[in-house]
């Protein structure tokens, strides 16, 4: 770890410069202070597990299915001798990295702000504070649709059958939900701000909307574990609205842009010149140029 102790000579640039071990010795910092938010997390998570557990399994207990194997109780099943643990390390796992989010999320944006240019600063705190509201209404989403789905999938079995789930299976089947719509409800951010840094202008987004609102419903389609028909419309049309969202506000911040605003370019990028050169090149005129012929007045000569 010799290479990785930092010089107590070495000064901070003001540009965020540094060299290659610098970068290392602030990602291994960086990354231990995440982890350990993490771990205080997972702490936390195995002691509220009981309400946790309750709020997770409430979906599927609101199926048909639910009280197949003891009725008028909602029932899920383990098969392994330590599938409790491991089901008790996830959940308190999951807790861990939504409780210690700000954390991890705040050492994620302190390690590339330095590579951002200072217009491109400006808005990094603003995309954080809708970053979180935005992954927590599409969890939100997910979990309110999650019955429903899971009745809609579990429906298709016969009515001679019954209905044994796993509790690992079910806990992933939840975590793969929240994870996936939380995320999706980011994209259109995303798209916002690579326009406003100048990497995604309003012209392109509108050339291809047609192929991305496609591209949304496969992707809805797809990346849901269901498949089922009610999880793809839920996930993939609010997508499309925030799409359109992100779309208008692209068309309306490069519509009100003056002209001479010249926030977009990066700190060495150079400003356009003038239109007019002429004022360059000819030099103002003189009041009352002398002539070239007359010699200058002298003293007066006796």
């Amino acid at each position: 770890m010799a290479l990785l102790k930092r010089s107590s000579n070495a000064a901070p640039d003001p540009e965020g410069r540094m060299p290659l071990m610098e970068h290392l010795r602030e990602l291994r910092n960086r990354l231990v202070i995440a982890l350990a938010a993490v771990l205080v997390g997972i702490v936390v998570g195995f002691i509220f597990f009981d309400p946790v557990w309750a709020f997770i399994k409430e979906p599927f207990c609101e199926t048909p299915q639910a009280g197949q194997l003891r009725p008028g109780e909602c029932t899920l099943i383990f098969g392994g001798i330590f599938q409790s643990f491991f089901l008790t390390l996830k959940v308190s796992a999951l807790v861990g990295i939504v409780v210690s989010s700000p954390v991890w999320l705040y050492q994620i944006w302190a390690f590339v702000t330095p590579a951002l240019y200072r217009n491109e600063k400006r808005y990094s705190f603003t995309f954080l504070g809708l970053a979180v509201p935005l992954f927590l209404l599409g969890t939100a989403l997910a979990y309110f649709i999650m019955d429903t789905s899971l009745a809609i999938l579990l429906g298709f079995a016969p009515s001679d059958t019954v209905a044994a789930i796993q509790i690992d299976e079910y806990v992933s089947y939840v975590l793969i939900m929240l994870v996936i719509f939380g995320v999706s409800f980011e994209l259109p951010l995303l798209l916002v701000f690579l326009n406003i840094i100048g990497i995604l202008p309003h012209a392109t987004v509108k050339k291809h909307r047609r192929t991305v609102i496609f591209v949304m419903f496969i992707f809805g389609a797809v990346i849901t574990p269901g498949g089922d028909p009610l999880t793809m419309m839920a996930l993939a049309a609010p997508m499309v609205m925030l799409y359109f969202l992100a779309e208008g506000f692209m068309y309306l911040r490069e519509k009100r842009a003056p002209a001479d605003d010249f926030s977009h370019l990066s700190d060495d990028e150079a400003s356009p010149l003038a239109d007019d050169l002429s004022s360059l090149d000819d030099p103002a005129p003189l009041d009352d140029p002398a002539p070239l012929d007359e010699e200058p007045p002298g003293p007066d000569k006796r």
